[in-house]
């Protein structure tokens, strides 16, 4: 995996590599941004009372890690070949994790346009699934990690008490944009920013249908009127957070809008790709504090 982490694709071009995994019968897919590297099962061991979806903690280079049972997670029986399962060791929203997984297959180079959103009527309220791909006559299914790991552990989301430690404050007037595919985060987003004081949000599921809605402002009115500034996510189907930030700044008539990046990907190893397509600044979730007063040096 190191080495395949080396042809890291370059920033802004609408593509992402995943490791395509089995668990099941199903094809799931991760980033390989979130990858650290992958590794034959070892001794586990169990915490007692642990949340279902842990299966123990294991150590890795003087790390202690936990485990997290994606078999448990989805609700799927126990690999019926175990011998052939496998650990992913991961990195993201600055936590490691392994996930056990029964196969892992092979690394893909997909556009984020072949990614679908899943829709209300397959997905359901608490679905771990944000993107279906078709691959080969085949789907692969993008999981949300985050809200895997949201769901084991709630204080590693968004808290708004960090928000309401900042004060009292009144940014009504200044109209914001949030470009987040996860409904979960999309809420706590939502939440968070009214109690910093910011009532003007226009919120979009992906970086496409957030440029339209940009571009069509910019030619109408003045899109000072619509937006003085974006905060977007990376991973989102159609077009990702990377794309989006390069097309904004690429556009004469929105390249002075100030442009946030918070995403579980913003890592010291990979700062480097939000500053390539122009980003004024990149939070790593869930530091919503950072978020609010990085926001507040540029609106106010």
């Amino acid at each position: 995996m190191k080495n395949e982490r080396g042809i890291l694709l370059e920033s802004g071009t609408n593509e992402l590599e995943i490791v395509e995994f089995s668990v099941g019968n199903n094809k799931f897919g991760i980033n390989v941004i979130k990858v650290k590297e992958i590794i034959n099962p070892v001794s586990v061991i169990p915490i007692p009372h642990s949340h279902p979806y842990v299966e123990g903690i294991m150590e890795l280079r003087g790390e202690v890690l936990p485990v997290v049972n994606l078999a448990s997670v989805l609700g799927y029986p126990p690999s019926n070949n175990s011998e052939k399962d496998k650990f992913i060791v991961s990195e993201f929203n600055k936590m490691k994790v392994i996930f056990h997984v029964h196969h892992v297959n092979q690394i893909h180079r997909i556009s984020w346009e072949n990614i679908e959103k899943p829709t209300g009527m397959y997905q359901g309220a608490d679905s771990q699934i944000i993107g279906v791909i078709k691959f080969a006559g085949e789907m692969i299914l993008l999981l949300d990690f985050e809200k895997i790991l949201v769901d084991i552990n709630p204080d590693s989301g968004i808290n708004v008490q960090q928000v309401k430690k900042l004060g009292k404050r009144e940014r009504s007037n200044k109209r914001l944009v949030v470009v987040e595919d996860s409904p979960l985060l999309r809420k706590l987003l939502e939440d968070t920013l009214i109690e910093a004081g910011f009532y003007n949000i226009e919120f979009f599921e992906n970086g496409l249908e957030a440029l339209n809605y940009l571009e069509k402002e910019s030619r109408d009115k003045d899109i000072q009127d619509a937006a003085q500034l974006i905060i977007t996510d990376i991973e989102m189907p159609q077009m990702d957070g990377h794309h989006l930030t390069k097309r904004i700044k690429d556009n004469p008539q929105l390249a002075h809008l100030p442009i946030i990046i918070f995403s579980s990907l913003i890592t010291e190893d990979l700062r480097h790709k939000g500053q390539q397509v122009g980003a004024n600044g990149q939070v790593s979730k869930p530091d919503i504090a950072e978020l609010i007063l990085l926001v507040d040096k540029y609106v106010l």
